[in-house]
């Protein structure tokens, strides 16, 4: 139904109106009235995770006979134009949610089972729909796996893209200026008072080594992020998802990404704490004091 510019969407909670133009649905506009606090939105590197995370599981879901190759190909079709950029305006929520990210993951639950049932020829105020963001795009998953999944794949990917090459670049300027300025004799001081005499390019190769130690905190958090809970589903049992669904679907994230990603070696604790994400804040601090 539309009224106003807007359609009615419901959930197990009720019915709620909706943007007539918007791919969301109940559940991500119940997270845009209850969370009203400030304006940072949810990362779109986290949102581009998100959807690597659902096309691999469409695919792995298909591959178990769980899910039709119709509806799998159109949910991965939908995740293409999300990396693609095409549907950032539909993803409106901000950091601040539920613990477990449930709002955003159900959000990009929503968009993908929205948009494919319009690429599959259907209207956004149907009342039936081809695909159910939940019995069908997080098929196989909780919000419990795939929220820290996401965002170890947005850490990494952040990491190896980004920040560590951008660090190696500014090492490699400091080592020319250690080089060349290495016969430029100075004062050193302590106390506020000059003490003795040091090359200035010794003192930049200080600045070297400070970056080659922070440089391996970072590439030593790596391993830790390429852990996926991804088949953890709620608590770390992995209930309600196939024998190797994790095998398969990490390995096809790795695909997708072109970066080492694997099945967590204990899911319990991949799902329960947020370890990797702290070890490489921690690098990224001493990164900063440096």
């Amino acid at each position: 139904m539309k009224k106003n510019n807007f359609r009615i969407e419901k959930d197990t909670m009720g019915e709620l109106n909706v943007a007539a133009d918007k791919y969301w649905g109940a559940q991500t506009e119940r997270s845009r009235s209850n969370f009203k606090i400030g304006d940072q939105l949810m990362p779109k590197e986290v949102i581009e995770a998100l959807a690597y995370i659902k096309k691999a599981c469409a695919s792995a879901n298909m591959s178990f006979g769980l899910l039709s190759s119709q509806k799998a190909e159109l949910i991965i079709a939908v995740c293409d134009e999300i990396l693609q950029g095409k549907l950032d305006e539909h993803f409106p929520l901000v950091i601040w949610q539920t613990g477990s990210g449930t709002q955003t993951n159900m959000n990009i639950n929503e968009v993908i089972a929205n948009r494919a049932h319009v690429l599959n020829g259907g209207k956004l105020d149907d009342k039936n729909k081809f695909l159910h963001p939940n019995d069908d795009v997080n098929k196989s998953q909780s919000s419990n796996d795939v929220f820290p999944s996401a965002t170890n794949i947005a850490a990494y990917k952040i990491l190896v893209n980004h920040t560590i090459p951008t660090l190696k670049k500014l090492k490699d300027v400091l080592n020319d200026k250690s080089e060349k300025y290495k016969n430029i004799i100075k004062i050193g001081r302590t106390h506020t008072m000059d003490a003795v005499p040091l090359a200035l390019g010794q003192e930049f190769s200080g600045y070297v080594s400070q970056l080659e130690h922070n440089i391996q905190k970072l590439e030593h958090s790596l391993d830790h992020l390429s852990e996926l809970p991804i088949g953890g589903t709620v608590v770390g049992t992995g209930l309600n998802a196939p024998k190797t669904f994790d095998v398969i679907v990490c390995k096809k994230i790795a695909e997708f990404t072109g970066l080492p990603f694997k099945p967590a070696k204990n899911k319990f604790e991949g799902i329960s704490t947020c370890d990797a994400i702290v070890s490489a804040s921690g690098a990224l601090k001493s990164t900063a004091v440096s």
